[in-house]
């Protein structure tokens, strides 16, 4: 039976790879600070454990595991990476962590690695045309990304692609483009927009008001958890390294989006307009790489992944009001 390490499984994106791992017949170890918030893992064996102890790290990736899945990240929504109050931790727990998986793998001579980067680091002088933005891999340089978060995300694709060059490692990177789904966080402060839009007309009533960062014309994609893990086991099995997007190419405004949770909950909402943190203008997921490379690319509409996840966080809006 093959086996598969996934670190960060407490975690949104975590718990699903866990259950298809499962469903492909793998052994899974999941580790994390905490067990997934709304479902009982799938795992066969659970660690809780802080990989920012490298002595934790080296106790649990204690075999040479068929795949290593490295999500494990100090990370948020926009309320959470953009206001700066965070960036001391968020670039020591996530660099640590990243620096302290790359050698235990290299120890135990694992090969497979896949490792979540972001959208984040790409250079924030391409994305101030909200129409126009360009996230082309090879747009990263020179690299100038809007938050500290993305600068971290920034050196650990650099810190894993070293390795292969001087150790024969084939870790795999990929640029994460914003995703979504049921089961992730949904209030708190460190919910994405989709979750916390989802969340905003769920407790409005029809004809009410929401609150929306900026002016709303800023642009993003935003691509399903089912499809993000498509993409993610794909490149780790490939002979790609990567890095590549993985992310969806439809583009929408924050207002758009709005309005698009709004007709799935068949309410009639009304925008209010209030600062905020915004992050870059416009960010889209260029897919070229990623079709020539893997001979696919994401193509679930937007639209149906939101109706998915608008149903879950309405009935944890419901519930946490019973």
């Amino acid at each position: 039976m093959k086996t598969a390490l996934v670190l960060g499984a407490g975690g949104f994106i975590g718990g699903h790879l866990v259950k298809r791992l499962k469903r492909e017949g793998f052994w899974v170890r999941g580790v994390d600070l905490k067990l997934p918030e709304y479902a009982e893992t799938e795992a066969d064996d659970f660690v809780m454990a802080d990989l920012r102890e490298q002595s934790v790290v080296r106790a649990v990736i204690d075999r040479r595991f068929d795949e290593v899945y490295q999500l494990a990240a100090d990370m948020g929504g926009a309320g959470y990476i953009f206001t700066g109050e965070h960036d001391a931790d968020i670039m020591h727990n996530s660099a640590t962590i990243n620096l302290n998986v790359a050698d235990a793998c290299h120890r135990r001579t694992i090969k497979r690695l896949f490792y979540s980067s972001s959208a984040c680091m790409y250079p924030a002088y391409n994305q101030e045309d909200p129409d126009n933005p360009n996230c082309a891999e090879d747009s990263a340089y020179p690299a100038a990304p809007d938050s500290e978060y993305g600068w971290e995300k920034l050196f650990s694709e650099r810190l894993f692609l070293a390795y292969n060059r001087n150790h024969g490692t084939e870790f795999r990177v990929a640029r994460y483009h914003n995703i979504f789904g049921p089961e992730g966080t949904w209030d708190g402060g460190k919910e994405k927009a989709p979750a916390a839009m989802c969340r905003k007309v769920a407790m409005a009533n029809t004809g009410g008001t929401i609150d929306i960062w900026g002016d709303g014309l800023q642009t993003r994609s935003f691509l399903y958890v089912d499809e993000c893990l498509e993409g993610s086991t794909r490149l780790l099995r490939s002979g790609f390294e990567g890095p590549v997007n993985i992310g969806s190419d439809e583009m929408v405004t924050i207002n758009q989006l709005a309005g698009l949770v709004a007709d799935i909950a068949g309410k009639t909402i009304h925008l209010n307009h209030i600062p905020g943190p915004l992050g870059v203008r416009g960010r889209n997921s260029d897919n070229r790489m990623i079709e020539d490379r893997l001979g696919w690319r994401p193509s679930q509409p937007l639209v149906a992944g939101l109706e998915r996840t608008y149903e879950w966080i309405e009935r944890q809006v419901a519930r946490n009001a019973a």
